[in-house]
């Protein structure tokens, strides 16, 4: 669960400020339950993003509050980060070597693009207000995170319904703390008949006209409207979506396909399964008058990429 205050702030007027950013991550067990919170300062206004994780560690958590911090700033900004943490202020200025959390290095590296940053250790625990204040806003953060843990159970991440809260209610889940990364998905599904149906779409005859390019239409529709079809998915902004229909004569099947690509919060996983369940619907509502015995099935995730969970694959 992480919660934040999204708003972009950058330098609006002609005299070139300074952006400050107050970091902190904390950790209880290290690894176990983190929170991290980041600052940020611009003319005298302050914006606090907060978030937290239930099995994680203080580095990581220091490296995430940098992160989200930098993510609200406007490139071109400048900027000074100012944090107690030597993991992460070190290997900015003395090039210490990234052995381990790869994969938020690399997110840093993506945020710091064209902005003017600056390094500062602060010595945590010594009277600074702004370090003090992220340490406790950290700190709370992360007994947040051991609070739902306890709350949730001794189950791992994998077995929790991510739209579910702890009271059993339906939830939209809060990607609001989120990076936006590259998401692609993959889906598939089957559309058996019979063969001289089959043969009705192969030769474009059928009464209701071109089945293939209908559907192909109806799924790409289908893909940008899943948000107001499935009642927890996101609007999401797609990038592109391509369905492909094909005909199998052997198995008399119009084996069906949709990739979802976007930059994102969250996953369009739903999106490429939606695509894929229109357009199969479509095949049979073309086709049905001809053939009642009609059937839809196997429609199911082939591969996703992107996302914490990172990329799976399912099918080839």
């Amino acid at each position: 669960m992480c919660i934040s205050a999204w708003t972009t702030i950058g330098i609006n007027d002609q005299e070139f400020k300074v952006i400050e950013i107050y970091t902190d991550g904390a950790c209880i067990g290290n690894p176990g339950p983190g929170g991290w919170s980041a600052i940020l300062v611009e003319h005298g206004r302050e914006i606090e993003l907060l978030g937290q994780e239930e099995d994680t560690t203080n580095n990581r958590m220091e490296l995430t509050a940098v992160i989200r911090g930098l993510a609200n700033v406007q490139e071109a900004s400048k900027v000074r980060i100012l944090s107690d943490s030597q993991y992460v202020i070190n290997t900015m200025t003395l090039k210490w070597k990234r052995k381990t959390n790869n994969d938020l290095w690399e997110k840093l590296d993506s945020v710091m693009e064209g902005k003017d940053i600056t390094w500062e250790w602060v010595r945590g625990h010594s009277g600074n207000t702004m370090n003090e204040r992220a340490d406790n806003l950290a700190r709370h953060q992360a007994e947040i995170a051991k609070l739902e843990a306890e709350k949730m159970g001794p189950l791992s991440n994998g077995d929790r319904l991510s739209h579910v809260d702890e009271s059993g209610k339906a939830r939209m889940v809060d990607v609001g703390a989120k990076m936006l990364t590259e998401r692609v998905s993959e889906a598939r599904g089957t559309v058996h008949m019979k063969e001289e149906t089959l043969a009705l779409i192969k030769t474009n005859m059928a009464k209701k006209g071109d089945v293939l390019a209908t559907a192909r239409i109806a799924g790409i529709m289908a893909a940008k409207s899943t948000s107001q079809l499935i009642p927890m998915c996101h609007p999401i902004n797609l990038d592109n979506v391509v369905v492909e229909l094909n005909m199998d004569e052997d198995r008399s099947t119009v084996e069906i396909s949709a990739i979802v690509k976007t930059i994102s919060k969250t996953g369009v996983e739903m999106e490429a399964m939606t695509a894929v369940s229109v357009a199969a619907l479509t095949v049979y509502d073309m086709c049905k008058s001809g053939d009642r015995g009609i059937r839809i099935g196997d429609i199911r995730l082939a591969s996703k990429m992107g996302g914490k969970s990172g990329n799976i694959v399912l099918e080839e």
